[in-house]
């Protein structure tokens, strides 16, 4: 019973984290209403984040925060390219398209991430990926409704900071493989996060919008993409893996595409289209794929153990 309670209160953790990872656009454009650059609301979001995470470990876990110098270029990597710059693309899809679209692009990432493992680390490209990577390109393509018409309304420089934000989002994974084996989850996110905010803050120019800070309508929303969709969506989230296995979070965690398209269209007034609204199935069911794909490759070396 208690094995099944466990499980229960998992999958509920997962799915809030992931719904509270959807809010992220909410926070976002209120922050553009103030005047507020991509670059400067991913600095907010990476060094506040840095901070609060700082300060759990200091006073929680301690011994989180020990590093090995040789290990440090691997975290520089996770902060700069896979932390700020996919916040960075992702936040100006939002900005020149709308927040839907924008989780669209991101949701491009396992097509990344299967392309880069096959190149890099050799791993089979199966019928069921190649089925999942083709659903995903055709999702796509109807949620931003180049299919069926022809015709679209995002401009190249959209897309192709879109396209970006998927490829970037999946480095993170790639990346972390070398340092995942020796280090927490919580180390690691925290000092991806310190070394991206070390990287963004000086190019930011964060501090040319001093007279915004005494709005409190700009710490209301710090403190929602910050506390609510980043740090509590990821200790809910990375919690919830406790019990349950990392495939079934993955397909849970797709609530956040949900979530997302329902703040865009409550909150920002977004309409979709039924050709969109297919784009978006395509791309749930290209996820699903690429999930069951992966426990089917897995499974046979851990019967071979």
């Amino acid at each position: 019973m208690r094995m099944r309670m466990n499980n229960f209160i998992a999958y509920g953790m997962v799915i809030l984290g992931a719904g509270f990872w959807g809010l992220t656009g909410l926070f976002v454009q209120n922050l553009y209403d103030y005047g507020f650059t991509p670059w400067q609301v991913v600095t907010l979001r990476l060094t506040f984040s840095s901070l609060i995470l700082l300060t759990m470990l200091a006073l929680l876990a301690r011994s989180y925060l020990k590093i090995r110098l040789i290990d440090l270029p691997y975290f520089i990597a996770l902060g700069v390219v896979s932390i700020a710059f996919f916040n960075w693309f992702y936040f100006q899809v939002m900005d020149l398209a709308s927040l839907s679209v924008a989780v669209v692009f991101v949701y491009t990432s396992p097509v990344f991430a299967a392309i880069i493992a096959k190149i890099f680390f050799n791993e089979a490209l199966s019928v069921t990926k190649i089925i999942a990577i083709i659903m995903t390109i055709l999702g796509s393509a109807f949620a931003i409704e180049f299919f069926p018409i022809g015709e679209f309304s995002l401009t190249i420089q959209t897309i192709i900071y879109g396209l970006l934000a998927g490829f970037f989002c999946s480095t993170y994974s790639l990346i972390g493989k070398n340092v995942s084996r020796w280090y927490h989850p919580f180390t690691i996110t925290f000092y991806a996060m310190l070394c991206g905010t070390i990287f963004l803050i000086p190019t930011s120019g964060i501090w040319e919008k001093h007279e915004a800070f005494a709005n409190g309508g700009v710490w209301l929303n710090i403190l929602g993409i910050v506390v609510i969709s980043t740090v509590l969506a990821y200790l809910l989230y990375t919690n919830g893996l406790t019990y349950i296995e990392s495939s079934k979070a993955t397909i849970l965690a797709s609530i956040e595409i949900v979530i997302a398209v329902l703040v865009g269209v409550i909150a920002f007034n977004e309409i979709l289209t039924g050709w969109q609204l297919l784009g978006f199935l395509l791309l749930f069911g290209s996820l699903f794929l690429t999930v069951f794909s992966f426990k089917r490759r897995r499974k046979p070396k851990r019967d071979s153990a």
